[in-house]
């Protein structure tokens, strides 16, 4: 094959792959299509631009898989603080119902569930209670409500609170909150309910937090009349530390302090951070999607939820969860959960909704997703016996008890931050789109000397491609139509706009006389009246 001259290489169309290639930044692509024949330089040059361009691409789509997988990564953090918001405190009284209380009324209805009396049982259990039985003629009211029983035979917040301090200062029962939770009437502090702002401490350590004393009053305690599944042995109180936004379930998650000895409770806060779906699962929507609110008739629409829509909790939603698994198994939900549904009886407690609640927890059919963001505390207990001989002494004379009923009764929570400082627990997207971008580029870089600018070269070369192969195929078709028409078909505009182009303006065209017909046939006489040879400076002629 005979190479071309310059002036031919320099005539190429800019379609031309060996023009493309002399000025392209691709590397080595001058090498594999350069001027002259094919020779075995070339050929290596060929297997190594091809070699490397299949790397790149395996590379590529390497790093755009490993992008797809969505992963993360978790990063841990403390974090100063110049205050802390105080964490809500819910204490319960393991015993739920205080004997004093409970009247023939009660027993009637909740003695078969609460304590398995059977009715010839009733008058033996009242003496045991050091209560009278019965009147003759006794007769059960037609209804019973399971909460406001434990609302109003619970121990009172008033009876058990000895003392209570928050930061050194006094504090009372208008500082709890009453709420109804699985294990009966409980009470909580800074619970933030009715738009209170949340309590904060601008210190750590003993002294900078909550101390109470309480009294469990053991001798309102239930006696024990059968081993059932619901018996209680223990005696002291429960306590769950929680956030504001997070309903308490001290049944799961709740810690003992137990009479005779002062628990101390360091607490530091952990703020976590998830991330949602693909790279997580987290969710921040209301609390349970597939919950629906309960109709308040048998015919009737649903009842919208009144006021706002509380934060997404995991806790939340499992306990919207609970409610809906039970209302619909029972028909009815338990004193603690959500929704307008009546409250069950003590005898639908018993025979359908703790069976059906616990078989649930077993199987733990609740697939609730974590929040997107929530505060959990982490927890270090201690405890020392208390009180000592001497202030034994003294609060028996202080509270008009004996000595024996403080050892057996009395104790101390004191619940604190162990410094002022918190964790943070974050989830963050291993490999986002700058870092894709980057290795993509790297990559290309590295094995076929490329950049940006080199795509925008082989995009401009398509263009000039599909500009003189395929409009000049269709603007080829149409001026044959023109010659075969007798029409003169104008320059193709490309030809005209292209560096290499020898068309030229009108106005720069030469200009040559007109052919005379004497000078082509010979002389001839003239006529009168016709003019003198034009010069004509059309590219056709007309």
């Amino acid at each position: 094959m005979k190479p071309l001259s310059g002036a031919e290489e320099a005539r190429r169309p800019a379609s031309d792959i060996r023009v493309f290639a002399s000025s392209c930044t691709l590397h080595g692509l001058g090498h594999v299509f350069g001027p002259g024949r094919l020779t075995p330089r070339r050929g290596l040059w060929a297997v190594a631009v091809l070699l490397s361009l299949a790397a790149f691409l395996y590379q590529v789509a390497e790093r755009v898989r490993y992008y797809g997988e969505f992963h993360h990564e978790t990063a841990l953090d403390e974090v100063e603080s110049h205050q802390l918001t105080f964490p809500a405190v819910t204490l319960c009284n393991i015993n739920p119902l205080r004997r004093s209380r409970l009247t023939p009324n009660d027993l009637h209805w909740a003695g078969p569930a609460l304590l398995g009396l059977e009715p010839t049982e009733h008058a033996a259990f009242l003496s045991a209670l050091g209560r009278p039985p019965a009147p003759p003629g006794f007769m059960p009211s037609p209804t019973f409500d399971t909460a406001r029983l434990y609302a109003r035979a619970g121990h009172a917040l008033e009876d058990m609170l000895l003392d209570c301090r928050y930061r050194g200062q006094p504090c009372g029962p208008e500082n709890f909150t009453a709420t109804l939770t699985r294990m009966g009437q409980c009470y909580t502090f800074n619970s933030g309910a009715d738009g209170a702002e949340p309590l904060t401490t601008p210190k750590g350590g003993m002294g900078n937090g909550l101390e109470v004393m309480l009294d469990v009053q053991q001798d309102e305690y239930l006696p024990v009349w059968k081993d059932m599944e619901e018996t209680l042995y223990e005696a002291g109180i429960r306590v769950q530390i929680h956030s504001q936004e997070e309903p308490p379930v001290i049944d799961q998650l709740g810690f003992g302090a137990a009479p005779g000895y002062q628990t101390f409770v360091s607490c530091q806060e952990q703020q976590l951070s998830f991330l949602p779906p693909p790279w997580g699962d987290c969710s921040s929507s209301s609390l349970d999607p597939d919950f629906e609110p309960e109709p308040s008739g048998p015919l009737d629409p649903p009842s919208p939820s009144p006021g706002p829509t509380p934060p997404y909790t995991l806790m939340g939603c499992r306990l919207a969860c609970e409610t809906r698994y039970v209302v619909r198994k029972c028909g009815c939900r338990m004193m603690h959960m959500p929704g307008s549904s009546p409250v069950c009886s003590p005898q639908q407690y018993k025979d359908c909704a703790n069976p059906a609640l616990d078989a649930m927890l077993r199987k733990d059919t609740c697939t609730c997703s974590n929040p997107c963001a929530s505060t959990r505390y982490a927890k270090e207990l201690s405890m020392v016996r208390m009180p000592s001989r001497s202030a034994t002494r003294y609060l028996a004379r202080k509270y008009n008890r004996s000595e024996a009923y403080i050892l057996e009764n009395v104790l101390v929570l004191d619940v604190f931050f162990e410094a002022l400082n918190y964790e943070t627990v974050e989830q963050k997207k291993a490999y986002e789109v700058p870092e894709l971008l980057g290795d993509i580029g790297g990559q290309m870089g590295l094995f076929i000397g490329a950049s940006l600018l080199t795509i925008l070269e082989i995009l401009d070369y398509l263009c000039e491609v599909f500009r003189e192969r395929v409009l000049g195929y269709f603007w080829n078709r149409k001026r044959s139509r023109q010659r075969h028409s007798g029409t003169n078909p104008a320059p193709h505009p490309s030809l005209c706009r292209h560096p290499d182009s020898f068309c030229l303006p009108p106005h720069l065209l030469p200009c040559h006389p007109a052919l005379d017909p004497v000078s082509v046939f010979g002389a001839a006489p003239r006529l009168l009246g016709h003019a003198q040879p034009a010069y004509d400076c059309h590219l056709y002629p007309k």
